[in-house]
């Protein structure tokens, strides 16, 4: 019926576009109960109500069990987690230490709130998530109200929280506790920033052709000071994204402002505009914040010795490695050997591996998946030849004109397309940036909070076209084909993990999921490597989440499907919305079951009961393989045998660092004196020729605790 009325109206309208209104009072007086227009729609309804939903769901899914479960993840996860908790523990808020080893090659801000977090609530794994999970929902909010404003659509606004908390990028890396998605709230906040100024030029030189709405939208307590303040606002966001992430906190938002002013105004423009954006008092902001910190750790922690110097031989780059006492000191670290030398891949050491760039770009699609079906039509709405053909540095070029088809004729763009210019730039420029250089899978997440702006819109848009019966109906027409495509993906993704589930046997209650995977080391230095162990045997753990995967997958695409065929995108929207969450419950219940796998914590609950304070715990291998024994164990004194590299390689070599570096030899005699000695010991690694009796602790995901005594117990 409700596609019958559909066509009726939209017939009527193309018949007599002169004499009838499809958004007239009595077109929606007849059909508000069949298909409401955008003023009834329930999602714009409220404001306050779209951001009480977006703050149930994040409440739910980034706040309640999702902090508690799973335990922290060796490597990055508990790493960054002990660095937070040695803060407290040597009262020093400069330094990074972990395992009480110099740890410079980071920005604070993420560890400074992770410290703050453990000195209001406690040491433990929720308080450990418990800052980025608040970044998410500073971020979601931020989202709503740029989308709400930018594109004078309430419903644009939910949407963009939604996707935003539902995107499964989001998700997964803030499982661990990386600072991408703090990356993300500087950017974005800086940006809304930069993008209000511009609506106040719009509203100061009385261009009012179409940019009401914008005007509309801007802050209350806009008035005399509203530029200095927002200029101010971009300088501390800025600020804040540099003590987050380091020197791409400021080169990414000041390039994609100087690109986008370049387009719409011109050199000259630019020159002009940027005058007026206040800048000696913005730097003065910007100093003010992300200086201090910089200032006392350079001073705290000078070059040692004589470390030598990055030199140009035979044609290739020689970059010096640190001998014990000869050491460069966090300058040199922290900028050259971490911002300038990992860009180019010359980094010391070289412990990390590079996402090639074609999975690169396609992750993408992953991070925002179901929604980046919706991601190329959105990217259709910038006016790219536009921008090009009204841009004063290209007036003059005439064959450029002539190739876009616009010769002679300087087109302005709209508010809209210069809003939708700038977002499409701001995807864009991190893209370009990390395919030049080194990348990891995390690296895709600073270009995600434009791409779900832009998908909301276009999203909005389309629902708005639905309920307002427009005549040609472009975008409901595309949103349907998509459903099409979306139900065909769903449907194979879901019989491929119905595969699973039917062909995969459950494993046993005791059993050990690390004791059946197919082993791929090489892939290990990607942050989610070792879930490419998992085989068609491995599967029988996962059946639960395969199942949830299956009906979100399934039931979400086919409700989309068929609810865009009835004309209802809101509705066929919020159901993929819901679908979606579904599919990050089965997820996190997946990662649950793979911790024990990626994680020490129950070799380490294994080892507290017994552990005295003059007991030496000792990790076989590199540090970051059991790095969850030193956050539960809250012992910053971890012992390392033959494994003197990645993050404690560089501090090692300073002259205070502490004597914690075992070989062959010093293990032996270690393990024969009367100090009870832990070690921890990957199973596929040879066990090392201890003399005397070796005593079995416990096993867990792959690893054992072994011990020089018997247990008391």
């Amino acid at each position: 019926m409700e596609r019958d009325l559909y066509f009726a109206f939209a017939s009527v309208c193309s018949g007599t576009a002169g004499d009838i209104d499809p958004s007239s009072r009595a077109v929606r007086k007849y059909t508000k109960d069949v298909l409401p227009l955008t003023d009834d729609a329930p999602a714009s309804a409220s404001p306050r109500r779209n951001r009480l939903i977006l703050l149930a769901l994040w409440f739910f899914f980034y706040a309640s069990f999702t902090l508690l479960t799973p335990p922290l993840l060796d490597d990055a996860d508990s790493v960054h987690s002990e660095v937070a908790r040695e803060m407290l523990v040597r009262h020093d808020w400069v330094t990074l230490y972990a395992n009480g080893i110099r740890y410079l090659e980071k920005a604070p801000l993420l560890y400074w709130s992770m410290a703050t977090s453990f000195k209001l609530f406690g040491v433990h794994t929720a308080t450990a998530r418990l800052p980025l999970a608040l970044t998410v929902l500073a971020l979601a909010l931020a989202m709503e109200i740029f989308a709400r404003r930018a594109f004078n659509s309430v419903r644009a606004g939910l949407y963009a929280g939604l996707i935003l908390l539902s995107s499964f990028g989001i998700f997964i890396f803030t499982r661990i506790t990386i600072p991408d998605v703090m990356v993300c709230l500087w950017l974005t906040l800086s940006l809304l920033c930069y993008w209000l100024t511009e609506q106040l030029d719009l509203n100061f030189s009385g261009d009012n052709s179409s940019g009401a709405p914008f005007i509309a939208a801007l802050p209350r307590w806009a008035g005399d000071n509203s530029l200095r303040l927002l200029c101010w606002g971009f300088a501390a966001c800025c600020a804040l994204n540099v003590l987050t992430k380091g020197l791409i906190g400021i080169v990414f938002p000041v390039l994609i402002v100087l690109a986008h002013l370049l387009l719409t105004r011109g050199i000259r423009g630019t020159l002009m505009r940027l005058r007026q954006l206040c800048p000696i008092s913005s730097i003065v902001v910007f100093l003010a914040i992300a200086a201090p910190w910089h200032i006392l750790i350079a001073l705290a922690n000078p070059s040692q010795g004589n470390p030598g110097h990055l030199a140009f031989i035979h044609g290739h780059w020689s970059v010096p490695g640190p001998t014990q006492g000869n050491v460069h000191g966090w300058l040199w670290f922290y900028f050259v050997n971490e911002q300038v030398l990992r860009y180019l891949n010359l980094r010391v050491p070289r412990d990390y591996d590079t996402v090639p760039l074609v999975l690169f770009w396609g992750l993408l699609l992953v991070w925002l998946m179901p929604w980046s079906a919706y991601l190329f039509k959105a990217l259709g709405q910038i006016e790219w030849r536009a921008a090009i053909v009204s841009c004063p540095i290209f007036t003059k070029a005439k064959w450029l004109q002539r190739r876009l088809g616009h010769p002679g004729e300087i087109a302005l763009l709209t508010p809209a397309e210069s809003t939708r210019l700038l977002l499409g730039i701001w995807a864009a420029l991190p893209m370009l940036f990390f395919s030049f250089s080194t990348r990891q899978e995390y690296y895709v997440l600073p270009t995600l909070p434009a791409l779900i702006l832009l998908i909301a819109a276009w999203l909005a848009d389309e629902a708005d076209e639905a309920e307002a019966f427009t005549v040609p109906n472009r975008l409901v027409v595309a949103g349907q084909r998509i459903s099409v495509v979306l139900l065909v993906l769903g449907s194979v993704a879901a019989l491929v993990a119905g595969f699973f589930v039917l062909h995969s046997q459950p494993l046993g209650p005791n059993a050990d999921l690390a004791m059946i995977l197919k082993q791929n080391p090489g892939d290990y230095a990607l942050s989610f490597g070792h879930f490419l162990d998992l085989d068609t045997r491995a599967m029988g753990a996962f059946r639960t989440p395969l199942i949830m995967t299956v009906i979100a997958l399934f039931g979400g695409t086919l409700l989309n499907y068929l609810l865009r065929r009835d004309y209802k995108p809101h509705a066929a929207n919020l159901w993929l919305a819901a679908a979606t969450f579904g599919f990050l419950l089965a997820a996190h219940l997946g990662l649950q079951i793979f911790a024990p796998v990626l994680s020490s914590y129950k070799l380490a609950m294994a080892v507290a009961p017994q552990l005295k304070p003059d007991d030496l715990i000792v990790i076989h291998g590199e540090y970051e393989s059991g790095s969850t024994l030193g956050f539960y164990l809250q012992r910053n004194d971890i012992h390392i045998l033959n494994g003197r590299s990645s993050n404690l390689w560089y501090g090692s070599f300073f002259p205070d660092a502490p004597p914690i570096f075992e070989d062959n030899e010093s293990i032996r005699l270690k393990w024969l004196g009367v100090r009870r000695v832990f070690l921890w010991q990957d199973l596929d690694q040879p066990t090392p020729a201890l003399p005397g009796t070796i005593f079995f602790i416990a096993q867990s995901g792959g690893k054992e605790i072994l011990s020089n005594q018997a247990s008391p117990y």
